[in-house]
């Protein structure tokens, strides 16, 4: 049984456009058709446009208030999300930061961890919170028996400390591999390699896309990269 994952930083859901349409951000992702997306740069007021209109369960790790509502990232699922908690990655002085992680209940295994995370612009804050990603408290938490993937925008396109240590541990998507191209961002003209995501062993990564449609292009400054998985 084959399960797809997406990350996708909708940029707040304003496309190239400078247009905020949550509906062609939904749009968007059901031509991917995922059974899981990570969402980055999104309000809980538009996480529940886009579920809804997809029909997908959803969490939101909210990192900070936007414009009055909660703004951070969110998961949606279409299997059931047995349980979520939002970690705070901020590093002082900077932008607030976060790790969603989504306990999914995928039939072919008991619980998928699914980690959203978006990092900071800054190389000296992405080093603090790449090293806080891999605690115990988080990623290697020892009371996580079932597979992981960690995901989103991690604002590294070179091999920083983040890269390093995700390597060291989990399987990583290599997209030139599988796309052809070592480069995915910004959509129109992209010169750099933000969105990533890991895997641990358990999981086989069957297939790779990255979602270039006209509409996808407009939709944000990002574009949904997706995964297949399935499992021993």
């Amino acid at each position: 049984m084959t399960i797809r994952v997406v990350t996708y930083n909708v940029h707040k859901c304003r496309g190239m456009d400078r247009r905020t349409r949550p509906a062609r951000v939904a749009e968007v992702l059901r031509e991917v058709n995922p059974d899981i997306a990570a969402l980055q740069e999104v309000m809980q007021h538009q996480v529940e446009v886009i579920a809804s209109e997809l029909g997908l369960r959803f969490v939101m790790g909210e990192n900070r208030k936007h414009a009055g509502y909660a703004y951070g990232n969110a998961v949606l699922s279409r299997f059931p999300i047995r349980d979520s908690r939002n970690y705070d990655l901020t590093v002082q002085g900077r932008e607030e930061r976060g790790c969603l992680r989504a306990d999914i209940g995928w039939k072919k295994l008991s619980v998928l961890h699914v980690f959203n995370v978006h990092l900071g612009t800054s190389l000296l804050e992405r080093r603090q919170q790449g090293r806080r990603l891999v605690t115990r408290e988080l990623v290697n938490d020892l009371s996580l028996q079932s597979p992981r993937i960690v995901l989103g925008d991690f604002n590294e396109w070179s091999r920083g400390v983040t890269t390093r240590l995700l390597r060291s541990q989990l399987e990583s998507v290599d997209i030139r591999s599988h796309l052809n191209r070592s480069r995915t961002y910004p959509g129109f003209l992209p010169f750099l390699h933000l969105d990533h995501i890991y895997y641990d062993q358990e999981l086989k990564l069957e297939r790779l896309t990255l979602l270039r449609t006209r509409k996808a292009l407009v939709a944000s400054d990002h574009l949904p990269l997706a995964a297949e998985f399935t499992a021993d």
